[in-house]
């Protein structure tokens, strides 16, 4: 499914409050994906300066000594915070994802936060099933939505993304540290999830999933020879409120619209 210009139908919209996430296919353009990859790639290879407050994390795999990356971009698990950079930055701007978005939370939106999500191969590279509520303190979790666009084909086989649908209705389930080898840092998830009724969301690059901040997802190892990589967004709606005393929304999030 795609979005129109006008933002998502009625049925998508229905889609996303029923299961916890809704996939939009080509939602982003090729060209927009080839931009973001030659910044990402600068910027983890040295070429490139980061920007106040963008940080790069290593896969834990890599600084624990136990592999040897091939290249600068083999080791990097994550890189954060994009909003001072904005040539990455403008992917929280782009058109229909922006559409998609107010379609669910209303015109005025800001972005909580923002990564770049890459996943080498010969890494363990295992996200365990989490809720990204437990990351935020804004509410109501229905004024926040997640995005996630694959910038590379995301499979089985390179450890795409699995949901369990309509888990969002659960509420924040308890969180804890997985009982892995190596897990990379701040990786928390949550016990006796039901794998069995997981589904797995393959996508195409340009592909964007829509997700809601308590419906439990997870990601699997990459077992392919070629990178899984994605851009994310966490968005919310102008009318969120924290519980942390003093709180600012110019010090948590940037608007978009």
């Amino acid at each position: 499914m795609g979005v129109a210009a006008e933002g998502l139908s009625a049925a998508q919209i229905e889609t996303y409050f029923q299961q916890g996430y809704l996939v939009l296919e080509g939602l982003v353009p090729a060209a927009s994906l080839a931009a973001y990859d030659r910044r990402f790639a600068d910027l983890v290879n040295g070429d490139a300066e980061l920007a106040p407050d963008m940080k790069i994390m290593q896969d834990v795999m890599v600084v624990k000594g136990a592999v040897t990356p091939a290249s600068p971009i083999h080791a990097v698990n994550k890189l954060l915070c994009l909003e001072n950079d904005p040539q990455l930055f403008a992917f929280a701007s782009e058109p229909a994802l922006v559409a998609a978005v107010q379609s669910l939370l209303g015109v005025e939106i800001y972005t909580l936060s923002s990564n770049i999500f890459n996943k080498p191969p010969g890494v363990d590279g295992r996200h365990p099933m989490h809720q990204d509520l437990r990351y935020f303190r804004l509410r109501p979790a229905e004024k926040i939505v997640g995005v996630w666009t694959a910038m590379l084909e995301a499979n089985r086989r390179n450890g795409c993304l699995s949901v369990l649908p309509g888990s969002h209705r659960q509420g924040l389930l308890e969180h804890g540290s997985p009982d892995w080898d190596y897990v990379n840092h701040g990786f928390y998830g949550i016990n006796g999830v039901d794998l069995d009724n997981r589904v797995h969301v393959e996508l195409q690059p340009g592909d964007t999933l829509l997700f809601h901040p308590l419906l439990v997802h997870g990601s699997g190892t990459n077992k392919s020879d070629a990178f899984r990589r994605a851009i994310s967004v966490h968005y919310a709606a102008a009318d969120c409120e924290s519980d942390r005393a003093g709180w600012q929304r110019r010090g948590l999030t940037r608007r978009i619209a």
